[in-house]
């Protein structure tokens, strides 16, 4: 896995093997974070990364300069190696192992942004929208980003804005206005 962007730009960090992942290719994290890099200002906004896997995309936004992460697995190898790897580089992460679902019931935090990447094959990914949107987890003018496969469509869903499409990696962005 490599860092693209940021102060650790083209650090690469070595994944322990037999993780439950799906990283994101570089290709459509790099897409991601150049559309990213013209909307908000990175040290200003508060991340919340679900399904955070190897930590990638939290890694990304620490590196760009955000200063405050919260990251969300329910696998406690992924959670241990971001924790490890972000005390490491003395990064602003919170790595919290959970289940996603009720982190998301349970939390009473609003953040600027929020990123989602569960398993392409979840049954139930517009309910990562629904509960952001109904417990009004976002701050106003806040993003909710959900990477999924081709064959989800989340057009319908309130706040769409748009879809980004990388190989087959899609992106749906929604803003809280």
């Amino acid at each position: 896995m490599r860092i693209i962007g940021g102060q650790f730009k083209g650090k690469t960090l070595k994944i322990p093997k037999g993780l439950p992942v799906r990283p994101t290719t570089d290709f459509a994290k790099e897409g991601l974070f150049n559309i990213l890099t013209n909307v908000i200002y990175f040290d200003e906004v508060e991340v919340l990364d679900l399904f955070t896997g190897t930590g990638h995309i939290s890694l990304e936004f620490a590196s760009r300069g955000c200063n405050n992460i919260v990251a969300v697995d329910k696998h406690f190898a992924c959670v241990n190696f971001l924790n490890r790897t972000a005390v490491e580089l003395k990064l602003p992460i919170n790595a919290v192992k959970q289940d996603v679902f009720a982190f998301l019931n349970s939390t009473k935090k609003q953040f600027d942004l929020i990123f989602a990447d569960p398993p392409y094959d979840l049954v139930n990914i517009n309910l990562i929208h629904e509960i952001v949107f109904s417990k009004q987890l976002l701050k106003n003018n806040g993003m909710l980003i959900i990477e999924h496969g081709a064959n989800t469509h989340l057009e319908t869903l309130i706040g769409f804005e748009k879809i980004k499409k990388y190989g087959n990696v899609n992106f749906s962005f929604f803003k809280n206005s």
